[in-house]
């Protein structure tokens, strides 16, 4: 329910305005199966003890995998990683089908060539209005000299270093 006065569109596209990561989340169900969804809502928390969070819409279909789970992974997707982004977007059984994957804690699925992992224990869950926000201490991570994937405007985007100026200002675009 919408209880405010904004236009959920219009709300959707000034959230756009500010560029975000593109994350592969993963668990290990109790089911014994593998989850995994593409998301943006990736964020650090704390550095002692070191703590990140991200969320995870109640409706979607594997929200009760992480809900439930004691474990989850974040992949910060490198740019050459567009393919697999769409492919952990989308509602299917088979997004892990002839990927090579490594096991973290508990069996959660790791995905390779990203930017950076991190492997987490689920400490803190909240309500957040339409989504769940899972706060996860980070047991494990790693990572490689890898330009990230970013989202902004609805679309993919890849990172430019700012030109300076002889002074050292930036330079005007």
């Amino acid at each position: 329910m919408n209880t405010s006065n904004f236009e959920p569109r219009q709300f959707r596209q000034a959230l756009g305005a500010f560029t975000t990561g593109v994350t592969i989340v993963t668990t290990r169900g109790l089911d014994g199966q593998d989850y995994g969804l593409t998301a943006n809502s990736f964020n650090s928390v704390s550095i002692d003890p070191p703590m990140v969070l991200w969320s995870i819409n109640k409706d979607s279909s594997s929200a009760h995998a992480f809900t439930e789970g004691s474990h989850f992974a974040v992949h910060i997707l490198a740019t050459d990683q567009e393919v697999l982004s769409n492919r952990f977007a989308k509602s299917a059984s088979d997004k892990f089908e002839a990927l090579e994957l490594q096991r973290g804690p508990s069996d959660i699925p790791l995905l390779d060539g990203c930017s950076a992992r991190f492997q987490c224990k689920t400490t803190y869950q909240y309500e957040g209005g339409d989504h769940i926000i899972l706060v996860g201490e980070v047991l494990a991570f790693d990572r490689v000299d890898k330009a990230p994937l970013v989202f902004h405007g609805g679309g993919y985007r890849r990172l430019l270093p700012v030109q300076n100026n002889i002074d050292g200002a930036p330079a005007a675009r």
